[in-house]
């Protein structure tokens, strides 16, 4: 067995441990410039060019996340993501490579390489040395896992097992069975609001990954975000190589997922669980990403439940009454709208007096919004902060992704703290009663012997 280059996997490691320590150059820059084109193949580019380490970071995007998953199968996205890493096929002269022999060429590359799957997307992800030699190799390896999985039967086998003891387990945690349970309410039919189960899970075949892989992972469908110490010729050169074991031509028109549909009441679903704490979520559909009102509803989220122990829901629920130790509120936008959740855990006795609270501090806050002096702390605080967003090469390439999959202005990251700056008590107000209904919540409460008690 081949071992790992140490000297390579030294300066590798010394290289990338830069990154934190060089954050406030990067974020000190006078601008960050995107560049964007589209390859001959359909797949579309976005350059960030920045010397400040060595190093090159990519994010690839493909319309290929659990939105997708047929009903029958939830989980088939995230089961074929996580199969990726499980090896490659031979082609030509290069030798089948199982997921051990994968890891030691990674580690003898001081390179990083992984995928997953999110709701809307399925994202491969690369570090690298911006070494022109080393990077070159990162890529050709990368490609054969973009493009040459080998999905094997007997891995297959051992991770269903694997997953569905982690399926059973999780039906032990009261938090779980409370996620599963909003997001089936929130959600309804829509894809958004389908988990994997063990009946799901044992739909899935390996076949079922290679279509869906096959279906999905198509240079048409893909986005790549790069970042780091590279010019526009070399990153072409780099998003054509990562793309070039995939079909080059063909990308049938993809069917379109169906908005998330609005809640016509309010709901209340009690769950009875052996725990000492009740576990309560209470929220509704909220908006799309792209939805002009972001900024509004980011500002506005912080003063009700998202800026911790200076938030109105904690200031109510924990500071005043006592109901809880932590309470929240927060958005998931994505390509549909994503549930707006106000979660906080309590005594089961509790718990009816604490959602009653949270409910009158949500309805007071659409009703009226913030006061001029909680907008400006918000904008303080977010707009401080928003250097430590953009302070590796890491989240980087996660903000470029983020305007490259949600179709965002190239200069978005430019124009973030004067976009921030001019949100208005007003608009704050307008935002939140444009999204959310407190009328039509849904409220989960899982704890108790009768659900809570209550």
């Amino acid at each position: 067995m081949k071992r790992p280059s140490l000297s390579l996997l030294q300066r590798g490691g010394r290289l990338l441990a830069l990154a934190t320590l060089a954050g406030a150059a990067m974020a000190a820059q006078a601008g960050i410039r995107i560049e964007h084109w589209r390859l001959a193949n359909g797949a579309q580019v976005y350059l960030a060019r920045t010397d400040a380490l060595p190093i090159v970071d990519v994010q690839m995007d493909v319309d290929g996340g659990s939105r997708r998953d047929p009903a029958a199968q939830a989980g088939l996205a995230g089961a074929t993501a996580g199969m990726v890493e499980k090896g490659v096929r031979a082609l030509g002269a290069e030798p089948a490579l199982d997921e051990n022999q994968l890891g030691e060429a990674w580690a003898d590359l001081g390179a990083e390489f992984d995928v997953g799957a999110s709701a809307d997307r399925m994202s491969f992800t690369l570090r690298s040395l911006a070494d022109p030699v080393l990077l070159a190799k990162a890529a050709r390896l990368a490609a054969r896992e973009i493009g040459d999985p080998a999905f094997p039967d007997a891995v297959w086998r051992r991770e269903r097992e694997r997953i569905a003891a982690g399926l059973r387990e999780a039906d032990t945690r009261p938090g779980s069975v409370a996620a599963r349970a909003f997001g089936q309410a929130v959600y309804g039919g829509h894809p958004y609001g389908q988990e994997m189960t063990q009946a799901t899970l044992a739909a899935i075949g390996t076949e079922d990954l290679r279509r869906f892989h096959a279906q999905w992972v198509v240079p048409c469908r893909a986005k790549l975000s790069i970042v780091g110490a590279i010019d526009r010729a070399g990153a072409e050169r780099l998003a054509t190589q990562l793309l070039s074991r995939l079909p080059q031509q063909g990308c049938p028109a993809a069917a379109p997922v169906a908005e998330v549909p609005p809640l016509a009441e309010a709901r209340t679903e009690r769950i009875a669980f052996g725990s000492a704490q009740a576990h309560v979520w209470i929220g509704q559909p909220g908006y799309r990403r792209a939805d002009p009102d972001h900024f509004a509803l980011t500002l506005g989220n912080y003063i009700l439940g998202g800026g911790g122990f200076v938030s109105r829901l904690t200031e109510a629920v924990r500071e005043q009454r006592g109901l809880a130790y932590s309470v929240y509120s927060g958005f998931s936008p994505g390509l549909h709208a994503g549930a707006f959740r106000i979660g906080f855990q309590t005594r089961p006795d509790q718990a009816a007096q604490a959602v009653t609270v949270a409910r009158e501090v949500l309805a007071r806050f659409v009703a009226d919004g913030p006061t001029p002096a909680e907008l400006q702390a918000a904008k303080d605080n977010l707009i401080g902060g928003f250097p430590l967003l953009l302070d590796s090469n890491r989240k980087l390439v996660g903000n470029v992704a983020n305007i490259a999959w949600n179709d965002l202005p190239l200069d978005y990251l430019d124009t973030w703290r004067e976009r921030m700056n001019a949100v208005t008590v007003q608009d704050v107000r307008a935002a939140f009663q444009r999204t959310l209904q407190p009328q039509r919540m849904v409220t989960v409460i899982v704890g108790g012997k009768d659900g809570a008690g209550s």
